[in-house]
């Protein structure tokens, strides 16, 4: 059903009150993998990543890149970012690990070197999906405790090949507790590795809400309020919209203002400047049905005018829009320029 106007939202969360010593424990990343590092080809960048023309001013980006997620089996740059610019993607994500188990590899030092240093000449915002599995909110011991070794690892890796953020599903409350216990354990085990992120290239750690099934922790707008209350409102701490996830939870996004409506009531949640990805998926299921079924762009029930909508609304300024939708190199590459149009028109 659609969210109404009658909901008591939270008020943003304040700023942690106290001081807390930082740990660095993520390691160090080698000089030739700091961030604004020259392509391949020698092409000068700004400290920003912006290519730079003749003048050395850097080139306008556009309001918001669009681009996909990307495979890179083979390759983080070889396979991942070919991939991508057969896409003509301006933005990419990947999986550093698989994204269903609990293994945490090592890189390719060269790949994540070659990496890094094209979506720098290219200005390719580059950002890391972590594990499906992690869940902060588990009954299960284990579970907690390979969710902490799988998203420092994920956090590791995402400084390593110069990742803007790293998308993580806020889990659920299992074993039938209330979600205030729950978000205590998120409290415990999660604030301590944004602790860990002491460096200027070290990531955000970005909040994806899911689609409301079972005793999700957070998939209404305003469910951002006490999840990040919990984590003291952390710096590095940014939020991960995914379209489909948020209609799906009951967020009516269609008609002419439900997304800026949607919007609005995400900025009231966690303040400004907290919206720092944008997962771009169309939904197979109506509005409300609490299904995660992506679909292409304007094919589903939410459809193109909200998408055009979301690139107007003042907190999506910069952001950037990633697909992760049905069809292949193909329809990925349809949505893509399907995105690009909306955004001009």
């Amino acid at each position: 059903m659609s969210v109404g106007a009658a909901h008591v939202l939270r008020q943003p969360p304040k700023p942690p009150s106290r001081r807390r010593e930082p740990r660095d424990t993520l390691g160090p990343v080698s000089t030739q993998q700091s961030r604004g590092l020259p392509g391949p080809s020698g092409e000068p960048t700004s400290r920003s990543g912006d290519r730079t023309g003749d003048s050395g001013a850097p080139t306008s980006p556009a309001r918001n890149p669009v681009g996909g997620h990307v495979p890179v089996a083979g390759g983080l740059n070889s396979v991942g970012l070919t991939y991508a610019r057969e896409l003509k993607a301006e933005t990419v994500q990947v999986f550093v690990a698989n994204p269903r188990g609990w293994a945490t590899p090592v890189g390719n030092p060269r790949q994540d070197e070659e990496f890094r240093a094209a979506c720098a000449a290219e200005s390719i915002p580059a950002y890391v999906h972590a594990p499906y599995l992690i869940n902060f909110g588990s009954h299960t011991e284990a579970t907690v405790e390979r969710s902490v070794e799988s998203l420092r690892h994920s956090l590791r890796r995402g400084r390593e090949i110069g990742a803007l953020g790293v998308v993580v599903h806020t889990g659920s409350a299992t074993g039938g507790r209330d979600r205030s216990v729950a978000l205590k354990q998120v409290r415990e085990y999660m604030l301590p590795l944004l602790d860990e992120l002491t460096h200027d290239d070290d990531p955000f750690l970005l909040l994806e809400s899911t689609a409301g099934q079972g005793s999700s922790l957070c998939s209404r707008t305003w469910d951002f309020g006490p999840y990040f209350e919990a984590l003291d409102a952390h710096p590095k701490l940014g939020v991960c919209l995914d379209t489909c996830h948020i209609f799906a939870a009951g967020h009516d996004l269609t008609g002419p203002d439900g997304m800026h409506r949607t919007l609005d009531l995400l900025v009231d949640t966690v303040g400004e400047g907290r919206l720092k990805l944008i997962h771009a998926n169309d939904s197979k299921d109506v509005v409300g049905a609490h299904k995660d079924r992506h679909e292409n762009i304007g094919s589903g029930h939410i459809g193109e005018d909200p998408f055009r909508a979301l690139m107007t609304h003042p907190a999506t300024e910069g952001v950037p829009l990633i697909i992760e939708t049905p069809g292949g190199k193909e329809g990925h590459a349809a949505d893509v320029e399907r995105l690009k149009k909306l955004r001009e028109s």
